[in-house]
């Protein structure tokens, strides 16, 4: 009995250790975060060598993939570590000739995190290929040869890295045996390296000299170099702080099907492409900008079954159910009602140009950003970019491989964000419509162009386009029988003024009051045609002038209607507001200038708008970054610093009074 006692509890001690090592492994690996990285480099700098050095020494080969290449590296009486790079070369023509010619993805992990890495080719014409597996990293080891030093390939490849919004860079100087582990060439190739990257803004930049052969500085920490007292590559890889790449602040859901199950449900599912979103919300249905809250965010188990959340977060998927019944459909976006992208039409971006056949500017292409599809022209193609120089060139069209800054006009608007703020919805590709190949990769520009298109809005002298084959045609009743049977002048009051300056209060009100004279009257407010007519534009200096311009043409519709129509639109620059009198006509025009000091407009600060732009978060603004000229000769100046909102009406009113005179 004690003998077979002794021999059964030997087992359960076994058993449990094994089980809790187990249950502890899985515990690591759920709490193991997910880190993409891309390689890059010059043709035999070493990549694919590195990636298979990563891979043994940290034991992420299957034993039959290790044995085969054991087998191999016999055959061909070559060491082991001569042959790692065939562990990511997977075809045939890649082989044969000793190089990397498709992306090569792999998979492992280690018990601090999991990984993805895209070996990338080093070759010039395979550029795409490069571009495709580094658009989803969020880091980039790049190898520089310590032979050799920073080449034109190098800065190539920094550059695009740059380009694709890869914000911290790992730069591996290689084959250090080749140069008898010299710490002097180490320095001299990161001091090169780093006068480069300056011009590229690269957040965070990382050195390590290695031997990918020989494994130094790898995984394990090199013997030769004991001057080196940094991290291996291995040891960067599973610390370095990517969690904070992710943008959780500015909440878009690009909408990609319709759920209904059954009559009782409407769900809009998709991926959270940025920000964070709670049921209760108030959030905005895009293009339609109708309004509503968020009544759940489900989830569908395998059962299935659905379950709620309480709070969802990029890059999550979910449905989403909204309180009102509101027409949405795939395409559209749902977003924070106070937190919106560019809603526009015409936009600018760089493009990588990837398609065999070269651009034909002539030509309309299919645009896919996040779920939404439009046909998209490209107007004009600013310049090309000369990678290995990073100079600028001017051009025709791009060919295979070459990159650009160019200027389109969709279709239909689309809902922007700058790529720097957001991959998901400022990146986009180009589609031929002909085969439906993808020929290019885009990222939206931060910044709305100074100068319109050339054969959009505006031509480059800055004259506007002139349709033609067009006749003028007049109705039967006139703009002054209109006002002889409504019994007023039909005006354009012209508000202008800093944000703050009260305009908008104002003009509510006084159209109150004019309506209860029993006068034809309208509101026209900046803020509001923004949202309708004029969402494609942005707010540059010249996008300005276009949102006068067409609220001038609108407003003169109006007078010809006979109507009066209030406008309160900040219009800073003074030969906005005399094209808006020179369209609407002077004697309808009646220019009223809120005059409000700085520091009080910037105390009121009603939508928190000035805060905004003294921490940079909002660009030309006016009055902080953007300028404000103070009209000359306005036909009413009113310091609305002293005069409350009634005050100021009542001193329009009786302006009015004064022109009006006999209709």
């Amino acid at each position: 009995m004690t003998q077979r006692s002794k021999t059964n509890e030997m087992p359960a001690v076994v058993t449990a250790a094994a089980d809790f090592k187990i249950e502890e492994f899985l515990e690591n690996a759920a709490r193991a975060t997910l880190l993409r990285f891309s390689t890059a480099g010059s043709v035999d700098d070493g990549k694919s060598t590195l990636i298979g050095r990563l891979l043994h020494d940290s034991k992420n080969i299957y034993e039959d993939h290790l044995e085969s290449l054991e087998r191999l590296s016999s055959k061909n009486k070559q060491s082991l570590a001569e042959n790692l790079a065939l562990l990511t070369d997977g075809l045939r023509a890649e082989r044969e000739q000793g190089i990397t010619i498709d992306v090569a993805y792999r998979y492992f992990s280690t018990p601090r995190r999991h990984f993805i890495l895209a070996d990338t080719p080093g070759h010039e014409q395979y550029t795409r290929n490069m571009v495709t597996g580094a658009s989803t990293a969020s880091l980039m080891i790049l190898l520089v040869d310590a032979r050799n030093g920073v080449i034109s390939q190098t800065k190539r490849h920094s550059f695009i890295g740059s380009l694709l919004g890869i914000p911290r860079f790992l730069v591996t100087i290689n084959k250090m045996d080749l140069v008898g582990f010299s710490e002097s060439v180490y320095e001299k190739i990161k001091n090169d390296f780093v006068e480069f990257a300056s011009k590229l803004g690269i957040k965070e930049l990382r050195f390590i000299p290695i031997s990918a052969l020989l494994g130094d500085n790898v995984v394990k920490p090199s013997v030769h170099m004991p001057w080196y007292r940094g991290e291996t590559v291995l040891e960067y890889l599973e610390n370095v702080y990517v969690e904070g790449d992710m943008n959780l602040v500015d909440f878009r859901f690009p909408v990609q099907r319709v759920m209904r199950p059954n009559q009782d449900y409407r769900g809009y599912a998709g991926q959270i492409a940025s920000g964070v979103v709670r049921p209760g919300e108030e959030v905005i249905v895009l293009p339609g900008m109708r309004k509503s809250r968020v009544r759940s965010l489900d989830v569908y188990s395998p059962e299935p079954q659905r379950h709620s959340l309480q709070s969802a977060f990029a890059p999550m998927s979910v449905t989403l159910t909204l309180e009102d019944e509101i027409d949405v459909s795939r395409g559209d976006m749902i977003v924070h009602s106070n937190n919106m992208p560019r809603i526009q039409s015409q936009f600018e971006g760089m493009l990588v140009w990837m398609g065999d056949e070269k651009m034909d500017i002539a030509k309309s292409y299919l645009i896919m950003h996040t779920t939404r599809q439009a046909k998209v022209y490209i107007d004009e193609i600013k310049y090309k970019v000369d990678v290995n120089t990073l100079s600028r060139a001017p051009a025709a069209d791009l060919k295979l491989n070459e990159i650009g800054r160019v200027f389109f006009t969709a279709t239909k608007p689309l809902f922007l964000d700058a790529y720097a703020k957001s991959r998901s919805t400022g990146g986009f590709i180009l589609v031929d419509p002909d085969n439906y190949h993808t020929v290019a990769a885009g990222m939206v520009i931060d910044r709305v162009p100074e100068e319109f298109f050339s054969s959009g809005r505006r031509a480059k002298d800055g004259s506007l386009p002139v349709s033609t084959n067009i006749h003028l045609e007049k109705g039967y009743v006139s703009r002054a029988e209109r006002e002889t049977k409504y019994g007023f002048r039909a005006l354009t009051l012209w508000f202008t003024g800093l944000s703050g300056a009260g305009k908008s209060s104002i003009a509510r009100e006084l159209e109150r009051r004019l309506f209860g004279q029993n006068r034809l009257v309208y509101r026209l407010d900046g803020d509001d045609l923004r949202f309708g007519l004029n969402r494609d534009l942005g707010f540059s200096k010249a996008d300005r002038s276009e949102n006068i311009r067409r609220a001038a043409e609108v407003a003169r519709l109006f007078n010809q209607a006979g109507m009066t129509v209030i406008c309160s639109f900040i219009s800073p620059f003074k030969v906005d507001r005399a094209k808006a009198r020179e369209i609407i006509g002077d004697n309808a025009f009646v220019e009223i200038y809120l005059d409000a000091p700085l520091a009080v407009c910037e105390e009121r600060d009603p939508h928190g708008l000035y805060a905004k732009a003294r921490s940079g978060e909002i660009k030309e603004f006016t009055g902080i970054s953007s300028p404000y000229e103070v009209p000359d000769e306005p036909e009413l100046t009113i310091n609305t610093a002293v005069a409350d909102v009634e005050e100021s009406v009542r001193i329009i009113l009786r302006y009015l009074e004064g022109v009006e005179g006999d209709v």
